[in-house]
């Protein structure tokens, strides 16, 4: 069997077969979808692509049980258009960041999962990996594997979903994934504060996350940043997001209107102008990532955020944050003086950081993610042994040796 260039199998067999012929002659493998996600964490060197796009296609949708199965390579468009005619809508609001990234637009369920990328809906209802029931993937011996199943009283085998999910690839090829879906709330709307700075959106935040009224989305974009999607003008402004029914959600926002008015004026916005903020809020749209330039994702506790973002911006970098402050997108110069600069930021805050964009010098050279202490450390290895012995799968993808 060759194993160079780009291979495209259509069957589950055939993913198991290549891989398995990859691990006896120990050839790495690149794994990926449709590509949006290459521009992130380390580039993998590999003697051959190995990529689900072609692996495609929902094998079950049962509205009524609120679940759905799709092979790994299905475009995520076709399984949210699917939900959408039954009027539901996957919870975990999986953000798009091709534009971010620099690739190619569209992305793939497995990637989805393989990068546990979640959206502003996460502080409501939890990551993408909290909503998968069961995955089928080819680790990397070439075996098949599955766990998991189709309904939501299961408890057969190994948990490998949450495993598998975050592992970008690295432990094994997912080959179909079962989610938990939801159903589309029938109204969005966003409670809109203007002029607050950091601190003080925070504090507004907190507010609304700890009230009664089931906030979705809670974000703070600086001037610059605001300047960025149009028609929101150049102030600061702090972002409230409310979804339910369209009764329920005019008399939420209007309760948080009275109970955050002290804090400075503000405004509700409608349905439509509710969806696409949080778009662009999901998908990073207020970054523009010049040439040279390197994107942080940073997460802690959103009592800390604000201090996060201080010192980043000390640094040179800019940056906001969703998820009530607990969440950091920052972007600036690609060096390696910058990201020591963050690494230390967070590091004193407590936290995590993930280098999500950055010149390839930088990629290379820098590490990508935090390291693990020593006992966690050595665990990784020993799931890594049992998933990929002769660690073929996207190697270097997280770590120089992984």
């Amino acid at each position: 069997m060759e194993l160079s260039g780009f291979q495209a199998p259509v069957e589950e067999r055939d993913f198991a077969e290549i891989v398995g012929a990859a691990h006896g002659s120990k050839t790495p493998v690149a794994v990926e979808g449709l590509g949006s996600k290459l521009g992130m964490l380390r580039p993998v060197q590999a003697g051959m692509t190995l990529s689900t796009r072609n692996h495609t296609g929902i094998t079950l949708y049962s509205p009524r049980e609120m679940i759905i199965a799709a092979r790994a390579g299905t475009p995520l468009s076709e399984i949210e258009a699917a939900l959408a005619a039954e009027n539901q809508q996957l919870t975990a609001e999986t953000p798009d960041l091709s534009a971010l990234l620099g690739t190619a637009p569209g992305q793939t369920l497995g990637g989805a999962l393989a990068t546990n990328l979640s959206g502003p809906r996460r502080i409501a209802w939890g990551a993408m990996r909290d909503h998968v029931m069961g995955v089928r993937a080819v680790n990397g011996r070439g075996e098949i594997i599955r766990s998991g199943g189709r309904v939501l009283k299961n408890v057969t085998g190994l948990d490998l979903c949450k495993l598998l999910a975050g592992s970008n690839g690295t432990l094994g090829v997912l080959t179909e994934v079962t989610l938990k879906i939801q159903p589309r709330p029938e109204a969005s709307g966003t409670l809109v504060l203007r002029g607050l700075d950091p601190a003080a959106a925070v504090a507004a935040l907190s507010t609304g996350l700890g009230s009664p009224f089931g906030v979705s989305g809670a974000a703070f974009l600086p001037g610059w940043a605001a300047a960025e999607i149009p028609g929101l003008g150049d102030a600061s402004v702090t972002l409230i997001r409310v979804e339910d029914f369209a009764a329920s959600v005019a008399y939420r926002l209007g309760r948080l209107a009275t109970d955050l008015e002290r804090r400075g004026l503000s405004e509700i916005v409608d349905e439509a102008e509710s969806r696409r903020l949080w778009q662009a809020v999901r998908d990073v749209q207020p970054i523009r990532v010049a040439e040279g330039e390197a994107v942080w994702q940073v997460s802690t506790r959103p009592s800390r955020g604000p201090t996060v973002l201080a010192a980043a911006e000390a640094a040179g970098a800019r940056g906001f944050f969703d998820w009530g402050g607990g969440r950091l997108w920052l972007a600036g110069a690609g060096t390696e003086t910058l990201h020591q600069a963050i690494m230390a930021a967070v590091g004193r805050e407590g936290g995590s950081w993930t280098l999500m964009r950055a010149p390839e010098a930088l990629r290379l050279s820098a590490a990508v993610v935090p390291p693990e202490v020593p006992a966690l450390a050595a665990l990784s290895q020993r799931v890594k042994l049992a998933m990929d012995p002769a660690r073929i799968l996207n190697p270097g993808r997280l770590a120089a040796t992984l």
